[in-house]
């Protein structure tokens, strides 16, 4: 009789795993599946053993939950649009921080409060006093490199810099510190690691991905998921010190056209499959349980609406037994569906929306749908067994509060020096020398050092997007408490050897140095706003290329280290130059620099360069799409390239033609002192234009309203700028003004989309409450122009600033942006 019912459990967990599975043989009504043929794509080995006992216990709480706790397990909303009351009464399977949401919308809110708010949610889930199953919630969050939404935590370099390294052993113990600091303040979810392979580094989102090249990639993607997770079959696996990973975005993120964000991969299904999906099986065989769905399209077919590929291939043919969970609000952009209700999304295969803020009209659309059968019930099961099979597998039934768990409460495990040590390590792998002339690095100690650049003293600058903040922004040296920037490596290293270091802001000296070493690079970002026309530096207001002059001129030796989230055009840095040194967004420890550039102080090379370049250096800044396996590839410098100290290489003069015409300049920046635009600015009316000098030579502009008559200062674009994408991203038109007589009547801002498309925005009573004769960052968001008519989607080919009163108005800067010191009311005209 035992021998029997092990069989018959056996056969139920067949049955079981056939009912998840034939979802691939299943088309909802309505929905189409995108030419694809999943025998064709890799078959991973499952780590998982049959589980009856599992299946047992899912397919037992599956049956007692009612349609609204299920609707209620695939949906995620944001900690910044839900209470902890609101997942008593809707039982959501899971919550999330997004980039800009923290507990008490404080972004820089201190570990205990997360901890607090990890239990009020928590207690709220499991919760059982209005009839539910109590269902424990998890929470995702964007550990992006390290616990980056927290002060004090470890940051690690980017996804970039982590590629140069090539070491898949360094990636595991990265990947078990970042979970074990996650732990700390109870969450015990990361949308991390990103699996993309970007094509083309105009990509706003290049530096969250390994290398151009899928084998770097695949290498890694094991490593990342197991050091986050733990392995399959051990004690600890999802459990503390680990969390569940999510392997991102499938698929097909890193191939847009033209790189842009949320856009279409156009190519066959066998360059999808040997590009985009390599790094899938590796990661689903290490016991991946949650896979982001992708933004963009795959020729023209949305991601987040694609069962060939969500279901047919990664649940069919692949045979991922985890939940596909949406990204922010990504099955909104499904054609025919919104962010509150798109039954579209589930039937193609996706588990668990991601509606931070649409999460109130998702539930009532979803529910309706799941009711009427717009959802077939056997979908909407399968989604909901897939969710409960991984709460069971991470032991939430039994693990309690999350303040109870090992390892919370643990603040000292964030920034821990053992974990600092690591992310040290992890930069002086991943520096590419790309130059060395003369043999001028490694450096000695004990001399006058001039250490300058913006970059040189600045925690955010080093660290990039996702830290702190969606955009990297808005934290200034004192949120991060225990960090090194790269001056204070340097200080340090030179300091004991006997030398002597100076910081400076311009280039200037007290005392002339024996080496100048200048540091800088891009401001950070994330995601569309990091989007390019180009691969021209854009610093912002960088004096840097006159600081390198200045010193070549005095003939001070110059070793340059350059921060980018990705390769850019550097020639006339290159030249500028005796020594640089690629060092990508290092992150917290900035020191590790300094380890590798200087000799120890027994005069011997301490660090050797490790770092070998994971995507390819572009020759001029309109290289976009460049790879190795490209017909007639001719970078600067070359995939896998870096030198050594036993090298010795001069690199000559390089050309300083980028090779940028009128029609590629920045498409974001209307009007930028003496950056080239792709907009040409005009004046009409009564209002009188004159340029002077803010930062550099007539950089900025003086604009005077008489009063005596409409006037008006137009910026046009011969053919017109998609910004689709930009309003989505809640992005804004960022104005660097100084207002010393505010307007004595109305004025607007204007934008035309055709000919009879266009949307006004008020602006008088924004001017009007700006601080006078003071310059500030002023924002309209681009959403502001569709409540005021506009349509968003078409592409835009002229801003207007008009006004009939009187107006004194001083501008630096015209560009797309988001951080700003005061933003408009939005009042439409």
């Amino acid at each position: 009789m035992g021998k029997l019912q092990g069989v018959a459990r056996h056969l139920a967990w067949l049955v079981a795993v056939a009912m998840v599975m034939t979802t691939a043989a299943q088309t909802p009504p309505g929905n189409t599946a995108a030419a694809v043929n999943p025998a064709l794509w890799p078959a991973p080995v499952s780590p998982f053993k049959p589980d009856a006992q599992l299946e047992k216990r899912v397919a037992e709480l599956l049956a007692k939950m009612t349609l609204e706790e299920k609707v209620g397990q695939v949906i995620q909303p944001d900690i910044a649009s839900v209470t902890p009351e609101d997942m008593r009464r809707y039982h959501f399977g899971a919550i999330l921080n997004g980039g800009n949401s923290a507990p008490d919308k404080d972004e820089f809110a201190p570990p205990a409060k997360w901890l607090a708010l990890a239990d009020a949610f928590y207690a709220a889930s499991v919760d059982r006093s209005n009839g539910g199953q109590g269902v424990p919630m998890i929470w995702g969050t964007d550990a992006m490199h390290g616990h980056s939404n927290i002060i004090g935590a470890t940051l690690f370099p980017h996804n970039i810099g982590l590629g140069a390294m090539r070491d898949p052993q360094l990636i595991e113990a990265i990947g078990a510190a970042t979970a074990a600091e996650i732990r700390a303040t109870g969450l015990e979810w990361t949308f991390a690691p990103t699996l993309t392979v970007p094509q083309d580094t105009r990509w706003g989102r290049s530096y969250e991905g390994y290398s151009e090249d899928p084998q770097v990639v695949v290498s890694y993607a094991a490593a990342m998921v197991r050091g986050l997770q733990g392995k399959p079959g051990s004690r600890d696996f999802l459990r503390p010190p680990h969390v569940m990973a999510t392997a991102k975005h499938f698929l097909g993120d890193g191939g847009t056209a033209t790189g842009k964000d949320q856009g279409d991969t156009r190519v066959d299904e066998a360059t999808l499959r040997r590009i985009h999906g390599a790094p899938y099986a590796p990661a689903i065989e290490a016991g991946l349980m949650s896979i982001m769905a992708s933004y963009n399209s795959w020729n023209g077919v949305k991601m987040h609406g694609n069962r060939g590929l969500m279901t047919d291939v990664l649940k069919g043919r692949m045979g991922f037994q985890g939940f596909i969970v949406g990204d922010w609000n990504g099955h909104g952009q499904v054609p025919g569906c919104r962010a509150t209700s798109c039954a579209a999304s589930l039937n193609a295969g996706l588990d668990m929306f991601m509606a931070p803020d649409s999460w109130r009209g998702l539930y009532d659309s979803t529910l309706a749908q799941a009711k009427s059968g717009e959802i077939p019930m056997q979908r909407l099961d399968d989604a909901v067994t897939r969710i409960l099979r991984v709460k069971f597998r991470m032991g939430l039934f039994e693990a309690g509060p999350p303040s109870k768990r090992p390892g919370a409460g643990r603040f000292e495990t964030l920034g821990s020096p053992a974990h600092r040590e690591l992310a040290r390590r992890a930069v002086r792998e991943s520096l590419v020398l790309l130059k060395n002339n003369g043999a001028l690095l490694p450096l000695a100690a004990k001399q006058q050092v001039l250490v300058t650049g913006d970059g040189a003293n600045q925690y955010a600058k080093q660290s990039g997007g996702w830290t702190l903040t969606w955009q990297g922004t808005g934290a200034d040296n004192s949120r991060f408490p225990g960090a090194t920037s790269i001056w204070e490596g340097i200080r340090d290293n030179v300091q004991k050897a006997g030398g002597s270091a100076e910081l400076s802001a311009d280039g200037s000296y007290r005392k002339k140095p024996d080496v100048a070493i200048v540091v800088f690079g891009e401001n950070p970002y994330a995601e569309g706003v990091g989007d390019r026309r180009n691969l021209l530096l854009r610093a912002d207001g960088s004096t840097h290329l006159e600081i390198l002059a200045k010193l070549k001129a005095e003939r001070i030796p110059v070793v340059a280290v350059f921060l980018s989230g990705r390769p850019l055009w550097v020639n006339r840095e290159l030249n500028a130059s005796q020594a640089f040194v690629a060092a990508w967004l290092p992150g917290s420890e900035g020191a590790g620099i300094a380890d590798v550039l200087f000799r120890g102080p027994d005069g011997r090379i301490a660090h050797d360069f490790r770092g070998k370049l994971s995507f390819s250096w572009p020759k001029t800044a309109t290289q976009y799409a460049l790879h190795q396996d490209q017909p007639g590839y001719d970078p600067l410098f070359r995939f896998g390239f870096g030198l050594t100290y036993r090298e010795r290489s001069d690199l000559p003069v390089l050309s300083e033609e980028s090779g940028v015409q009128g029609a590629d300049a920045p498409g974001g920046t209307l009007f930028g002192g003496t950056e080239v635009s792709a907009w040409r600015m005009s004046t009409s009316g009564d209002v009188k234009l004159t340029r002077f000098d803010r930062q550099r030579q007539e950089d900025s502009l003086r604009l005077l309203w008489s009063g005596s008559g409409a006037g008006a200062l137009a910026f046009d674009s011969t053919a017109g700028e998609d910004f689709s994408r930009e309003t989505n991203a809640d992005m804004m038109l960022v104005l660097t003004l100084k207002v010393d007589a505010s307007p004595d009547g109305s004025a607007a801002l204007t934008v035309a989309c055709g000919a009879r498309c266009q949307g006004s925005v008020a602006l008088e009573a924004d001017l009007r409450a700006l601080p006078a004769g003071q310059w500030q960052r002023f924002g309209v968001p681009l959403k502001c122009f569709t409540r005021g008519g506009a349509d968003m989607n078409q592409r835009l080919a002229r801003f207007e600033l008009r006004t009939a009163g009187k107006l004194d108005l001083s501008v630096n800067r015209i560009a797309l942006g988001v951080d700003v010191d005061r933003k408009s009311t939005c009042d439409p005209r």
